[in-house]
């Protein structure tokens, strides 16, 4: 057969009506279980494959998940994202599900766009990023009744177990432990901490566990946890500038743990430019640019990030929304706990080469999980 088979072909193979092969096809629990086995075995000899858009009209459904493509920025932060959408698309596939990328310059845009595909019949739900506290995207979201799931936690006190609210997250605080606490069992002592200026709830949550695991394993006083903590914009040069005047301060800091990569990497610069080399750094997000020079760094675990979403959407497989009663004890979200990557760093940066070149600035550029702004 030259052309693809139809749903004709089937019946006439199964000795079956159109309609019998429809059954099977969409509600095959009301087809006898013998009949249904003839249509079954007449569709895999004849590779037969249903119409995606037919049969999308006719059951009311788009399967079809909508996400907004972030302004294109070079560097980490673009590379996460490409990573977190090819989990995504690739899991979302796998269900018979479509990821539809659309763009919008703030969030009121974002909105209008959201609401254009809902009542278009486009887009059956919508996964966010850069979540912030009072997101006015999620309130009219919640308020429209419009199925979505955020990569990122709500943040606010009053709505982090809010029952329309589904939510994947990163767990900085246990990543950010994890990172500290492996430099104290190595033998650091004095161990300091670049990151992004508060409030910021993703940046707070990995402040408190380099907080946590310093308290918990070295007796360093107030004074001194406000004089190892740095907070910088998350620009490579900020944190060169900011760790420079941290290190020529102290020489006793014998490690580094960061919120991000990009800070990781500023810190790293500043190292040896003051003849720091081999002061141990640590990074958040296991950015390809850390690998390629040996950062070590806390991996964000993307995939399962991008498989959590998918289940608190469609349930652990499946295709269909998950209609959740709000009075249920169903879990609305997803915490997932990073994992540490210790690698050997490349000698790169020679204190007599630290000028932050323009190929080296572009190779990182701005990052925050999804640029979070709080």
């Amino acid at each position: 057969m030259d052309r693809l088979p139809t749903i004709e072909d089937v019946a006439r193979a199964a000795q079956v009506s159109r309609q019998t092969v429809s059954n099977v096809l969409n509600t095959p629990a009301i087809v006898k279980p013998a009949t249904r086995k003839r249509v079954e075995v007449a569709i895999r000899k004849l590779a037969y494959r249903p119409h995606a858009s037919a049969r999308r009209l006719r059951m009311r459904k788009s399967s079809t998940i909508a996400i907004r493509l972030d302004p294109m920025t070079n560097g980490i932060s673009g590379a996460l994202l490409d990573r977190f959408l090819h989990a995504l698309t690739e899991q979302a596939d796998d269900r018979g599900i479509r990821i539809l990328l659309f763009t919008a310059a703030d969030p009121a845009a974002e909105i209008e766009q959201i609401r254009k595909l809902r009542a278009s019949g486009d887009v059956d739900a919508f996964v966010l990023t850069a979540t912030f506290h009072g997101d006015p995207r999620t309130k009219w979201l919640v308020e429209s009744d419009v199925p979505f799931v955020t990569f990122g936690r709500p943040w606010g006190a009053d709505d982090m177990n809010h029952s329309t609210h589904l939510w994947v997250d990163v767990d900085g605080f246990a990543g950010m432990r994890e990172a500290t606490i492996h430099l104290i069992d190595r033998g650091s002592s004095r161990i300091g901490y670049v990151g992004w200026p508060s409030p910021s709830g993703t940046g707070d949550d990995r402040h408190r566990g380099w907080q946590t695991a310093v308290g918990e394993r070295l007796a360093l006083g107030d004074d001194d946890l406000t004089a190892l903590n740095v907070s910088v914009e998350d620009r490579l040069e900020d944190a060169r500038n900011a760790v420079v005047t941290l290190l020529e301060g102290d020489d006793r800091i014998d490690g580094l743990v960061c919120a991000s990569d990009t800070l990781a990497l500023g810190a790293m610069i500043a190292a040896a430019s003051v003849g720091r080399s081999d002061l141990p750094i640590i990074g958040f997000d296991n950015s390809p640019v850390g690998q390629a020079i040996g950062l070590s760094s806390v991996d964000q675990t993307l995939d399962a990030v991008a498989g959590g979403a998918l289940e608190l959407l469609l349930g652990e497989s499946g295709s269909d929304l998950v209609h959740r009663d709000a009075a249920s004890g169903d879990a609305r979200h997803r915490l997932i706990t990073p994992h540490l990557v210790i690698r050997q760093p490349l000698r790169l940066l020679a204190p007599d080469a630290v000028s932050t070149p323009t190929a080296t600035k572009n190779a990182v550029g701005n990052h925050r999980n999804g640029k979070e702004t709080q």
